[in-house]
């Protein structure tokens, strides 16, 4: 009796795994729900009927894509298995692959699934799966690198399915048509079939050949709509191309510079002030008989005052203020009822009320774009010298969220001030301080002199180094002094003092640092009239300048950037972009000293910029 008792245990273990064994004959594959992508890759190896077994790894993948857990669904998707899928089970299974693809950004899946698909795929799907299956189509080309292609297959879209909204799809016909390098888009405009094709291509092609500001591009747009009437997108316009059209009859005519004239802030308030009235009159799209132009002194009284007094007068725009104190008088109110465009910024906590825009020459911008940078060049590990006090404070604050952000990794902060012992402070960045501490610790300890030479700190890959010129200049020797030499050196535009100086520059020889167009860009008209005329054109001042120049500009393209994603001016003081809350930022050029001079590096810039004048 013990002997069969043991028995039957194992007689129904064996059971159990010969079930378990044998081609998973208990699992019932149209509702199992797998616990892992590995244990559904498993279960279907061993199902004998391949097809069976595609329709439930799909299922499982589209259960995971259900709970947004894509990187399970990638695996599963991308197995041998699915590869051989035919017919509709290979239709569901890329309409899958192409969903992950997007949601996990994943660009070489993405270019994997565009190799297998042409314009006309997505019309294989039922047509309450057409506008769906397009747009994870076209957004599979554009994750690919092939924006054209995904323009054909919207515009495609467009003429399949009459219940898809134009405006939507024109809008995303124009953004990948805007990304066709245009060497392609001048081949495929030549060999263009088909009316509508046709006419999307040639609108990209006028807009792509111009060289015009930007009034004279609505004026292209509006050309192009009245020589293809009956085309589509001549009916509704992209909301980008309309915006550009109707600029002109948008602008403000009547406009107020708010500006210190007198005071500690005067020179500033002058040379934004030169820099906005010499814009004004070296645009020649300015209709000059409606627009009016006054000029106000913001240094003698509040701000909020002055602008109560100018909000019940007629004015379409104010530029200004620059004291940051008088921009924050506004953050109170909850709508400007005229729309501000303050030449500073306001506190991080501070939320902007409807109608204030912001813009200004911020070091944040320098120091997010030098982080930038870091990560573009492949450095992970940095270290930091920064100036004490509040300018300092928010650099600082900067460029250590950004290099989070980008995954660089500061291992010291060393902050200093002017008078300080720039020597001492060197030694403490790199870690020659800590070196040299260390040995005095072991003679102490075994009580013998030790031969010593202090050395560097090993890990680093870099330095940013934020300094004015006549510190830049004892930092960077420094380096070499204390064998870190061979770091590279990032820096803000406040090392470079904006005038060459090769003999005073020589010891920042191959420090890297980003500047304005103003100060960098070889060829630049508006720069060449200032010189011969105006004083402040150089320099800091200079600087300013161009921060009044781009004024001008913004001023006219305000809703543009608004309401257009992406939308950028091609300013002189940087690249010119707008967040959500109305803040302007700016991408900036980069240069490298050489010989004591600065020359510019390659610049990555798109050519999709909105032009300035």
């Amino acid at each position: 009796m013990m002997t069969h008792s043991n028995s039957l245990p194992m007689f129904t273990l064996l059971a159990v795994l010969m079930t378990l064994f044998s081609g998973c004959a208990s699992i019932n594959l149209d509702t199992h729900v797998a616990d892992t992508p590995e244990q559904a890759l498993a279960i279907a190896a061993d199902e004998n009927d391949t097809q069976r077994a595609q329709r439930y790894l799909l299922r499982i993948a589209s259960n995971y894509q259900s709970k947004d857990n894509h990187t399970a669904a990638r695996t599963i998707l991308q197995d041998d298995l699915l590869k051989s899928a035919k017919g509709q089970a290979l239709e569901q299974q890329r309409l899958l692959a192409m969903a992950s693809a997007i949601e996990l950004e994943d660009r070489a899946w993405a270019k994997e699934l565009a190799a297998t698909i042409d314009t006309e795929n997505f019309l294989n799907y039922p047509s309450d799966l057409l506008p769906r299956a397009a747009n994870l189509q076209a957004q599979t080309q554009a994750l690919a690198g092939k924006p054209f292609e995904a323009a054909m297959t919207l515009i495609l879209l467009g003429q399949a399915d009459s219940s898809v909204g134009p405006q939507s799809v024109h809008d995303k016909i124009w953004n990948q048509l805007k990304n066709v390098d245009s060497k392609k888009l001048q081949a495929n405009t030549n060999n263009a079939i088909g009316f509508e094709n046709q006419g999307w291509l040639e609108l990209a092609m006028t807009l792509r050949n111009s060289d015009s500001n930007l009034d004279a591009q609505g004026r292209l747009i509006r050309q192009w709509q009245n020589n293809w009437p009956g085309h589509p997108a001549a009916q509704t316009l992209p909301k980008e191309l309309a915006l550009m059209a109707d600029i002109s009859s948008s602008r403000p005519e009547n406009i107020v510079l708010a500006l210190p004239l007198e005071g500690p802030l005067a020179s500033a308030g002058k040379a934004i002030r030169d820099g906005f009235i010499a814009a004004y009159y070296k645009d020649t799209s300015t209709n000059r008989s409606k627009t009016d132009i006054r000029v106000v002194d913001t240094a003698d009284r509040p701000f909020r005052d002055l602008y109560s007094e100018l909000s019940n007068s007629k004015v379409d725009l104010i530029v200004g203020p620059l004291e940051k104190d008088g921009l924050t008088e506004l953050a109170d109110m909850n709508t400007l009822p005229v729309p501000v465009l303050g030449l500073n910024y306001l506190p991080g906590d501070s939320k902007a009320p409807d109608g204030l825009y912001q813009y200004g020459l911020s070091a944040e911008d320098e120091a997010r774009q030098i982080a930038e940078q870091l990560a573009e060049d492949g450095i992970t590990r940095i270290l930091a010298l920064i100036p004490n006090g509040e300018w300092g404070d928010r650099v600082s604050a900067a460029l250590t969220n950004k290099l989070q952000e980008t995954g660089v990794t500061a291992l010291h902060v060393q902050r200093f001030f002017p008078e300080d012992n720039l020597r001492a402070i060197s030694a403490d960045v790199l870690g020659v301080t800590a070196s040299r501490q260390r040995a005095i610790n072991v003679e102490r300890t075994i009580g013998l002199n030790v031969e010593f030479e202090p050395r560097p700190r090993q890990d680093a890959e870099a330095i940013v180094m934020v300094a004015a010129p006549t510190i830049a200049r004892q930092f960077k020797p420094l380096f070499a002094f204390y064998f870190a030499g061979n770091l590279p050196v990032y820096a803000p535009s406040i090392t470079y003092e904006g005038v060459p100086n090769p003999s005073r520059d020589r010891d920042l020889n191959n420090v890297m640092f980003t500047d304005i167009p103003w100060v960098l860009a070889e060829d630049n008209p508006l720069r060449g009239d200032a010189e011969q005329y105006l004083s402040g054109t150089k320099g800091q001042l200079g600087r300013l300048f161009a921060m009044g120049a781009d004024a001008w500009q913004l001023s006219k393209r305000l809703p543009l950037l608004q309401q257009v994603k992406d939308a950028a001016i091609d300013g002189h003081t940087g690249t010119l972009t707008m967040t959500p809350a109305g803040a302007i930022h700016r991408e900036q050029l980069w240069a490298k000293f050489v010989n004591g001079t600065p020359e510019v590096l390659k610049s990555k810039a798109p050519d999709t910029l909105v032009p300035g004048e």
